[in-house]
């Protein structure tokens, strides 16, 4: 059986509102966060993230976070890439508190927790078309204000 092979796309810096806590559920405890802008930066993609999107998480009833995320990135050249993905944050539930307070300085070491993506790209531009066929996997931290990812592709 083949083994997974990657190639390094970018650094994401996404930046969030303060949550929105909806509540339980029927399919667990809903928390909302827009995204306020943010940066992409690499080798194969360099840009910012526009202030028009967002993540629907949710609080699973195994304690764990699954993430449901939707965002445009616009390229230092001007192309748009709409980018989504679902993943997961699994941590121990005393530290849930410490990982949604992204306003503190007090940061959780990410070998503390385990948070990744699987982020899919759609775009018109002829540039970046190749994007537009490929799956990409996310590892993923919590920052002060937002989110980092470190984003590759799958060969």
């Amino acid at each position: 059986m083949d083994q997974l092979q990657s190639s390094f796309l970018f650094d994401a810096e996404i930046f969030l509102s303060a949550p929105i806590a909806l509540g339980a559920t029927p399919e667990g405890n809903r928390i909302i966060l827009n995204i306020t802008g943010g940066t992409a930066s690499g080798p194969k993609i360099k840009g910012k993230y526009l202030p028009s999107g967002g993540e629907w998480a949710r609080i699973r009833p195994d304690a764990s976070l699954a993430i449901d995320v939707r965002a445009c990135i616009e390229t230092d050249d001007g192309a748009l890439i709409y980018v989504t993905y679902g993943g997961r944050i699994v941590a121990s539930p005393e530290l849930y508190p410490r990982l949604m307070d992204m306003g503190s300085d007090d940061r959780v070491d990410p070998a503390l927790y385990y948070f990744r993506t699987a982020p899919l790209f759609e775009t018109g531009s002829e540039k970046y078309a190749w994007l537009n066929g490929i799956q990409a996997v996310g590892v993923g931290r919590v920052i002060k204000g937002g989110v980092a990812y470190r984003i590759y592709a799958i060969d």
